[in-house]
């Protein structure tokens, strides 16, 4: 899980799981695997880097 920040600035936590693509346009759109879209305010090289970080701290737990 994620903490992201909408654009409304209501922040909320993402399953990194449903994540199926990162785009910039110039906003970040996060599609998932559900088909919805999510626009945040973090650039998507954060996003990525939070989901490697939250998949190292999970896995790396044994």
């Amino acid at each position: 899980m994620i903490r992201l920040t909408g654009i409304n600035s209501d922040e909320f936590v993402l399953n990194s799981d449903l994540i199926e693509t990162i785009e910039e346009t110039p906003d970040t759109v996060i599609s998932l695997t559900s088909g919805k879209k999510l626009v945040v305010k973090e650039p998507s090289r954060v996003v990525v880097q939070m989901v490697v970080d939250f998949k190292r701290k999970i896995y790396n737990r044994f």
